[in-house]
């Protein structure tokens, strides 16, 4: 194909440099397209377009952003085949996994916010008999996304759709590792109709194009998915300017499977939770604290569904498990398995990278599903996220050790737990430092519940009336009523 372009305004065009980055093809190992090296040039530019066009967006009646982001939602929807294998080529996840929710989701992010937009109330109250106080939510001009690479068409129109339904315009960037999805929404926006500076998508690397969005003077507002590292550089920058942020960044999830969990349901369920998308989701759950009293089952159970995985092609409708985003990933999981024997973990299965399945990913990123018992849960591989196909195995005696080891982390942004007692169900939920928690479920989503983390998992909340909030700047209009003829 042709090297992607950069959407600024109504134009799909190269950037101000003329260079180009190769984009990987994590199951080969081969460049197979070339994405833009944007710089703070094609920002600026980007950022005029969307001040051009944020008062006649914002002014736009909410039916007309409705109808426009429904073309969108609706042209996504018809050229889902195609989407989901740009997004299986990009990210290495298999092709299954990509038809079946991250594209299906892309859709579904649009028509939640293009219609949210239409029932979403404000606030008013009245001060007693002497005045009646309204809000007025307005849009805040110029905005700021940047999504991740583990699930990009997904993850980006999580932001962007929300920002541009309340009536912001856009500057988005993509991971430079897997621009393809975002590229064809540019050119799905442009055929929808979407006016011309309400969604700008600027490629290019986090150091120059990202860090230009941050930086930059008239962007009011960052919405940020990604390692906890580059959020804390992002606050440091965006903080001082008083923009507004939404930091979604890393997390090490705990599962907790009690004595009374019906394992039948828990077993497969918490190792998809383990292993889905590679373990390249940041709602994995990487650390599973078994009670004492089923550990052996559990483990035996576990591990023979995982050793039943396939690493394959991600092409490959058999495929479980495909390739890693890159060689530098790849090596850092493969580290942290050494780092667990290190430690004292004795590897129950996998541990070792896996060879290409085939010709074709012969040279390709692929790592075994692999799971560690006997760490303890204060050492690194405990403590740190791997972001991949590795998880620990960990025993607690009682309810209380339990909570205490799924708290000891820095992270705090999703848990689940698996128990049929639901006194006990809502009595751990509540005590789980984690911005989201299910209950004998995982990953099961509401588009309308907030989303985020605690600690270093995140700052803010995304998803909903969240959302909507987050991208508006709120305004209390107070009126005074007449005065009754005891005031006079």
């Amino acid at each position: 194909m042709k090297p992607i372009r950069n959407l600024i305004g109504d134009c799909l065009c190269e950037p101000s440099s003329g260079q180009f980055l190769d984009v990987i093809e994590p199951a080969t190992g081969s460049p197979f397209v070339k994405v833009p090296d944007s710089d703070a040039a094609d920002v600026d530019r980007a950022v005029a377009a969307a001040e051009d066009a944020f008062e006649g967006w914002a002014r736009t009646p909410a039916d007309e952003r409705c109808r426009v982001m429904l073309r969108v939602a609706d042209l996504i929807e018809r050229r889902l085949d195609d989407l989901a294998r740009d997004e299986s080529t990009d990210t290495g996840k298999p092709l299954t996994l990509a038809r079946r929710v991250d594209i299906p989701r892309a859709v579904a992010n649009f028509r939640h916010f293009a219609t949210a937009i239409l029932h979403w109330s404000s606030e008013s109250h009245r001060t007693d008999d002497r005045a009646i106080n309204y809000t007025i939510r307005a849009p805040l001009g110029v905005v700021g996304c940047v999504s991740p690479w583990n699930l990009p068409l997904y993850l980006l129109s999580w932001k962007v759709a929300p920002a541009m339904a309340v009536g912001n315009t856009v500057v988005a960037k993509p991971s430079e590792l897997t621009p393809l999805t975002a590229f064809r929404l540019a050119e799905i926006a442009l055929e929808a109709g979407l006016p011309p500076g309400v969604l700008n998508i600027v490629h290019g690397r986090g150091a120059e194009a990202g860090a230009a969005i941050v930086g930059h003077p008239r962007v009011g507002a960052i919405s940020f998915t990604g390692g906890t590292a580059t959020g804390r550089a992002i606050a440091s920058v965006a903080a001082p300017e008083f923009k507004k942020l939404a930091l979604e960044m890393g997390g090490k999830n705990p599962t907790l499977v009690f004595a009374d969990a019906d394992l039948d349901r828990t077993v497969p369920e918490t190792v998809r939770a383990s292993f889905a998308n590679q373990g390249e989701i940041c709602l994995c759950g990487s650390r599973i604290l078994v009670h004492e009293s089923i550990f052996d089952d559990y483990v035996g159970r576990f591990v023979e569904r995982t050793r039943a995985l396939r690493v394959g092609d991600p092409l490959e409708e058999s495929t479980d498990l495909g390739a890693l985003i890159s060689a530098d990933h790849l090596a850092k999981v493969a580290s942290y398995v050494t780092l667990a024997r290190e430690e004292g973990g004795e590897i129950l299965c996998g541990g070792n990278r896996a060879p290409g399945p085939n010709e074709r990913c012969a040279n390709g990123f692929f790592h075994e599903p692999t799971v560690v018992a006997g760490l303890s849960p204060d050492c690194r591989v405990q403590q740190e996220e791997i972001f991949g196909p590795v998880v620990t195995i960990t025993p607690f005696a009682d309810e209380d050790e339990a909570v205490a080891m799924a708290n000891s982390t820095r992270y705090g942004l999703s848990a689940s737990v698996w128990t049929r007692d639901l006194e006990r169900a809502h009595r751990v939920g509540a005590r789980l430092e984690a911005g989201t928690v299910w209950i004998n479920c995982w990953l099961l989503r509401d588009l309308r519940v907030p989303f985020g983390g605690m600690k270093s998992s995140g700052v803010g909340r995304e998803g909903g009336t969240e959302a909507l909030r987050f991208f508006t700047e709120p305004k209390n209009v107070c009126v005074r009523t007449p005065m009754s003829e005891g005031d006079r």
